[in-house]
């Protein structure tokens, strides 16, 4: 099957990356004058600390933050296979880490990305919640995610490379097409 379009999509578990995080963060925010706005043009800086909304951020978790498991990481890459299958999509590469998943998928045509998201969040919280009990906030992740779209195969290559590549994984996979195309980068 030919896949038209190749998304790189990264989300995090409940709690774990705050607004006001020092790491970056898109916000809402009123950084000059006019209405508030949000700093989430794809190549263009991030929020940075904001210690304030960071702490109101903490105060107001409906529980603790979710910090996934070798066993839940297992089922959860489990479903995102069958999740292709079931699509007609192509897992390209996943890595399930603590805090956070990233996945790099290939989709015919030119479907939202929001809804491939919704897609991965959806089903792996249902096998989640089939095995584990639902967290004490009802919610596996956070709000929404990162969607970049990968513009040609260099790029389609080195996210698999980075996500083959992450630093304590809980569950690495990359599809034997990339695998040695990413050992052995022309």
């Amino acid at each position: 099957m030919e896949f038209d379009r190749y998304w790189f999509l990264t989300w995090t578990t409940y709690g774990t990356w705050l607004p006001g995080d020092p790491r970056g963060n898109v916000t809402t925010v009123k950084d000059r004058p006019g209405p508030r706005h949000r700093n989430n043009t794809p190549g263009t800086p991030v929020d940075g600390d904001m210690p304030g909304l960071r702490g109101w951020a903490a105060a107001h978790l409906k529980c603790p933050p979710v910090r996934l498991t070798v066993v839940q990481a297992k089922e959860i890459m489990s479903q995102f296979h069958e999740t292709v299958c079931h699509r007609g999509w192509r897992l390209a590469a996943g890595a399930i880490m603590r805090t956070h998943i990233h996945v790099e998928v290939g989709v015919p045509g030119d479907p939202n990305p929001e809804d491939l998201l919704r897609d991965f969040k959806a089903y792996a919280s249902r096998r989640l919640n089939k095995l584990w009990n639902r967290p004490a906030g009802d919610t596996w992740w956070t709000e929404s995610g990162s969607k970049r779209k990968l513009k040609d195969e260099e790029a389609i290559l080195t996210t698999a490379r980075y996500i083959r590549d992450q630093e304590f994984p809980l569950v690495i996979w990359v599809h034997s097409d990339f695998a040695d195309e990413i050992a052995n980068p022309k």
